[in-house]
């Protein structure tokens, strides 16, 4: 568990930037910046969280659904079919 944990320090990495971002953007709303510049600001947070959302589910799948296969366990494939359909909502 603990070298997967390592595994998914770029995952955490990228949330934490996201974090620094969207305060950033917020600090940009507070000081009355033109719009125009938010919004641009914020949809590159939305497209960081995305992209690490993606990057979360590959891992997902190399490691708990590709293990599950191995054992025979369809709940694990049932859970990432129903964590996808809430994800790209």
């Amino acid at each position: 568990m603990a070298n997967h944990q390592e595994e998914l320090k770029p995952i955490v990495n990228r949330l934490a930037r996201a974090i620094g971002h969207l305060e950033y953007v917020k600090r940009m709303v507070e000081e009355g910046r033109d719009c125009s510049e938010i919004l641009i600001q914020l949809s590159a947070v939305e497209s960081a969280i995305n992209s690490t959302g993606v990057e979360l589910l590959k891992d997902h799948i190399d490691h708990v659904v590709v293990d599950a296969v191995k054992e025979g366990n369809t709940d694990a494939i049932e859970g990432l079919k129903a964590a996808i359909e809430r994800y790209v909502k």
